[in-house]
């Protein structure tokens, strides 16, 4: 099973682009957009029930063109949930979990999740909000550990976790993205049972980013951030086959990602 993330920077921007017959051409089992922009009913019906997929949408709930999330799964899901279940974090259309069986070998229960964290910048406020969205998101797939779930959890995190994930370490010592409070928590997500994918397959890769700078073309010179990611817990671990990083792809800020399981 071959499962995509890509945050779009703007699905309708991406399908001009050429992005949504790259995915079609690709044909992925499970496709995950961030920062989609858009509500369902904005979007073509080629876009929003493409052949062959279920698609789920969450949108903002009070600004449009921002934030949002979707998948199309060729895999019908047994359950869908649009959010935390906590109203302050479920306004921005940030969350998509999708419940299924057993569509991989030995693991009859799977939750795969499709979120855009919020982006830290903007004032302490914002920064708040980003850390307090990230504390209740474990809460929320430690509870379904515990009740058995093997869960993978993809998308833009906003936060390169280490030095190796951005290319200017130092001079981002106190932005947004790179703070010591926001690696800590990703810290505290490998401590709770979740690997990092790509960095576990490949430990010591250096210069391998998924977002780049578009005002400063800092995409020509590789000058980047690795802030999109898949998290799988340790069932899950073992059935990885391959984790890419598909940095030659364009069509927005960042590229897609993706990992083959089972």
């Amino acid at each position: 099973m071959r499962i995509i993330s890509w945050n779009v920077n703007g699905l309708r921007a991406n399908v001009k682009k050429g992005g949504f017959d790259w995915f079609l051409n690709e044909s992925p089992d499970i496709y995950c957009l961030q920062e989609t922009k858009a509500n369902k009913d904005q979007l073509e019906e080629g876009i929003a029930n493409p052949p062959g997929y279920h698609s789920y949408f969450d949108h903002s709930k009070g600004r449009k063109g921002y934030s949002g999330v979707a998948v199309y799964s060729k895999i019908r899901p047994w359950k869908v949930e649009y959010g935390l279940g906590i109203e302050q974090y479920d306004q921005e259309g940030r969350f998509l979990g999708l419940f299924f069986g057993e569509i991989i070998k030995d693991i009859p229960k799977l939750a795969l999740f499709n979120i855009y964290f919020p982006n830290g910048g903007g004032g302490p406020d914002r920064l708040q909000f980003k850390l307090e969205y990230y504390d209740e998101f474990l809460k929320y797939v430690n509870r379904l550990k515990k009740d058995g779930y093997e869960i993978i959890f993809c998308g833009d995190v906003n936060t390169a976790h280490t030095k190796i994930d951005l290319a200017r370490p130092k001079e981002n010592a106190d932005n947004t993205g790179f703070l010591p409070i926001e690696r800590a928590w990703m810290d505290k997500v490998i401590d709770n049972g979740f690997t990092d994918v790509f960095r576990n397959m490949h430990p010591n890769e250096p210069d391998r980013y998924t977002y780049w700078d578009m005002k400063t073309f800092a995409r020509e010179r590789n000058v980047g951030w690795r802030i999109d990611y898949f998290f799988v817990t340790a069932g899950l671990l073992k059935k990885v086959t391959k984790s890419r990083i598909l940095d030659q792809i364009l069509g927005s800020d960042h590229c897609p990602i993706d990992i083959f399981v089972g």
